[in-house]
């Protein structure tokens, strides 16, 4: 077990590498009436690293393909289920984190990788450390983000008044929508109107349950979050609130009860200090119980992978895995 204090400069590029398109898109059919949007970008046969986004729903974004040096890497972003570019929109049928794994897998075979490091923050981190737990042997390493192990507690602390004593204004906003008798089961309450039959009010409450995430997701924000658009803000909170309503399929505790099968599989948690939606202790307390991952404490930094210090290091810990590479060819 490593842990970093608050990170200064490192001797490595910690910007982000300039835009630049898909060099091969597809659409990979899946069982359950599935087709998952799947792109690659950088070296063909450079090394791969699969990107795993977050929410669950919140599908990827072209900055993503700017973390990796497009001359080293082969980088394979891909929307989960129901999200993004993937079909059908907002479906939550034969959606389940048991899906998503094997829609990795899935992937992975399709296009003839043996072993990929795997890059996730907040769910795609649960994700991450999920997948790899499934499937050690396929794993080069995690680099993870804002680190959510899909417990009670975690999701207590977010739907349940914790964050509301920071973000007391926010939390009346979220939950002003919801009668006064239902407030005590907030993800509950939300569910019954996002899967409701008035299509009109599914998106209103989905751009409110869309906007309580957005808006504590940085340290500085510029206004106040809407949600973002109908479409995209309907599929982002009916398929998290979907996954947070069944607990994710997990067994509470389950991340760290199986830590021991990340053994020999490195890992590089970046966490920032002032994340609001994934608090620091989830990350500390699992680099204490994972011999192989070290933490990079980020001190000034919230929760999202925008964040300037959070993407200079998610930067920085890439290029310092060439060097490995390089160093062990």
């Amino acid at each position: 077990m490593r842990e970093h204090g608050s990170r200064n400069a490192a001797p490595y590029r910690r910007s982000l590498y300039p835009p630049r398109e898909p060099s091969a898109q597809m659409v990979l059919e899946v069982p359950g009436g599935h087709r998952l949007y799947v792109e690659q970008s950088g070296k063909s046969d450079g090394i791969p690293v699969v990107v795993l986004h977050g929410g669950p729903g919140g599908g990827c974004s072209p900055a993503m393909r700017r973390f990796f040096d497009p001359n080293h890497y082969r980088a394979v972003l891909f929307d989960q289920r129901g999200c993004g570019r993937s079909t059908p929109h907002a479906s939550v049928d034969n959606n389940t984190t048991h899906d998503l794994i094997a829609d990795i897998e899935r992937i992975r075979t399709r296009l003839g990788i043996d072993r990929w490091y795997v890059f996730g923050g907040s769910w795609g981190a649960t994700l991450a450390l999920l997948y790899a737990q499934a499937h050690p042997e396929r794993v080069r390493g995690l680099i993870l983000r804002g680190v959510f192990l899909m417990t009670k507690g975690e999701l207590d602390w977010f739907y349940n008044g914790g964050a509301a004593r920071f973000w007391p204004e926010e939390w009346e906003r979220f939950t002003g929508l919801i009668p006064p008798r239902e407030r005590g089961d907030m993800i509950g309450a939300y569910r019954k109107r996002l899967f409701g039959p008035d299509r009109a009010e599914q998106v209103r409450y989905a751009r409110a349950w869309a906007a309580w995430e957005s808006n504590l997701a940085a340290l500085e924000t510029h206004g106040r979050s809407s949600g973002g658009s109908g479409e995209y803000a309907r599929a982002f909170s009916r398929i998290e609130n979907h996954y947070f309503s069944h607990n994710g399929w997990i067994d509470e505790g389950q991340i760290l009860r199986d830590v021991a099968r990340l053994t020999g599989v490195p890992g590089y948690i970046v966490q920032g200090r002032y994340d609001m939606i994934c608090p620091p202790a989830r990350a500390h307390e699992l680099n204490r119980a994972w011999p192989d991952s070290e933490l990079r404490m980020i001190r000034t930094a919230g929760h999202a992978l925008s964040e300037p210090g959070i993407t200079a290091e998610l930067v920085a810990v890439m290029e310092e895995l060439k060097d490995i590479q390089h160093t062990s060819a």
